[in-house]
């Protein structure tokens, strides 16, 4: 009873210090992130800084730790990984990537930007992991067949993965977590992010061309090669093609009508998921969600939810306040800088999830027209962000490990070389349409 005491007369700090003991473990990745934000939720339930109990003398419990658990993010999360999963078996993305090449000629250039935009559009309606691992083996087989080294390549797409996942609702998890808290839908994020991530991207584009153009050199004849790419067997099974194209624009025309149709994004996913699971077996498919991010995002909500509860997320946002002394400005500015930085050293996903509700917290003292430009600019920051460095995001991490097992090894500091640059230029651009867009 004593330590219980103690724990709720001290809550901030115990919560707070929780949540900074699983940053660090989370940044060493000693551990499985899963089993670190688990272990973390369950140490937040056990102090008792949130409830195991859903009713107090019949009353709801407003502490139950379920309520903490952001259920529209999880299961979009594991809608979506369905459907990507069963879409993906078809052929279909790599016979757009290989149609979108034969048009470039084999021109090394024309290829990097080419897979640029290949990536970011994927990107967009993918989650960044799954989008470069469909790209990767078509860079391998080009590179190879030009002769020249892929890694040019293969930066080029990291950086754009994280780029066109910044665009739309479900292209990142930040992106998901900040609509689901803020109440924002796929067409906000349309209609706030898509222009200037597309500016982004081709003034980043044409940085990595200037950048790469000396070491992207190859002869006439590969080059032709590229050209005569064979296409013909590339789709699988055109009839599960059909239907995931089917559900895939239904799904996003769902995504695209909830302003109007008020149904959830997790509900519209679920929709388009348990249709397309009609035809293929349940179990299979069940493998390939990520039940490693989904569990990592449950306990995570629950540490943040203790920090919630303790009241300590409230005094993060009275000391920002305070910091910038209240301008729209510098508190804008503020996120969106602090975010890229912090984002591009640990994983954008905690980051987020820690930031929501502190930004939810500034609205209520300052109102939601003072806050709506701090939602563009932490998701701007988050996912911008973390193109810094190798392991600034989860697709970083996987095209890393898989170019040094193809003898392509891409160090620390040859990436963050080129990251520094592209996230400073990204953010640049997002402060000038942050300013533009909702400062003047």
């Amino acid at each position: 009873m004593d330590i219980l005491n103690f724990v709720q007369a001290h809550s901030v700090c115990i919560s707070a210090t929780i949540l900074l003991i699983s940053y660090v473990f989370i940044a060493l990745e000693k551990i499985p992130k899963a089993t670190v934000a688990l272990l973390g939720a369950v140490v937040t339930i056990l102090l008792g800084l949130l409830s195991q109990t859903k009713y107090i003398d019949g009353n709801v419990n407003n502490l139950y730790f379920i309520n903490y658990i952001d259920f529209n993010v999880i299961f979009l999360l594991v809608s979506m990984m369905i459907i990507v999963s069963i879409a993906t078996k078809s052929g279909m993305f790599n016979w757009v990537a290989n149609e979108l090449l034969k048009h470039t000629k084999g021109k090394p250039i024309h290829i990097l930007f080419v897979l640029g935009l290949f990536t970011a559009i994927t990107s967009a309606f993918l989650d960044n992991v799954t989008t470069v691992i469909l790209i990767m083996p078509i860079t391998f087989y080009i590179a190879k067949k030009l002769d020249i080294n892929p890694i040019p390549y293969l930066i080029t797409e990291v950086f754009a993965s994280n780029i066109g996942g910044t665009a739309t609702l479900i292209g990142d998890p930040p992106n998901i977590i900040i609509g689901s808290a803020a109440g924002l839908s796929f067409m906000d994020f349309v209609k706030e992010l898509t222009g200037i991530v597309f500016v982004i991207l081709i003034v980043v584009l044409t940085l990595l061309a200037i950048f790469f153009k000396k070491q992207l050199v190859t002869t006439e004849e590969k080059m032709a090669s590229i050209a005569e790419i064979d296409n013909s067997h590339t789709i699988t099974n055109k009839a599960l093609l059909i239907r995931s194209l089917i559900v895939l624009i239904a799904v996003i025309a769902g995504f695209i009508l909830h302003d109007i149709t008020h149904i959830e994004t997790s509900v519209t996913a679920m929709l388009g998921a348990s249709i397309l699971l009609i035809f293929e077996k349940p179990t299979d498919l069940f493998k390939e969600v990520e039940w490693n991010t989904i569990f990592f995002f449950i306990g995570l909500f629950i540490i943040i939810g203790g920090l919630e509860a303790s009241g300590g997320i409230a005094l993060m946002a009275k000391w920002i306040l305070t910091v910038t002394q209240g301008s729209e400005k510098a508190t804008a500015l503020l996120i969106l800088w602090g975010s890229g930085l912090i984002s591009g050293v640990i994983d954008n996903i905690p980051y987020t999830a820690t930031m929501t509700p502190m930004i939810l917290e500034i609205e209520k003292v300052m109102g939601q027209a003072y806050a709506e430009p701090l939602w563009w600019c932490l998701s701007l920051g988050a996912c911008l962000g973390g193109n810094m460095t190798i392991i600034g995001a989860a697709a970083n991490v996987i095209v890393s490990e898989t170019a040094a097992a193809h003898k392509h090894p891409i160090t620390f500091m040859r990436f963050m070389k080129y990251g520094v640059v592209v996230m400073v230029t990204s953010l640049v651009l997002s402060s000038i349409y942050i300013y533009l867009r909702f400062l003047i």
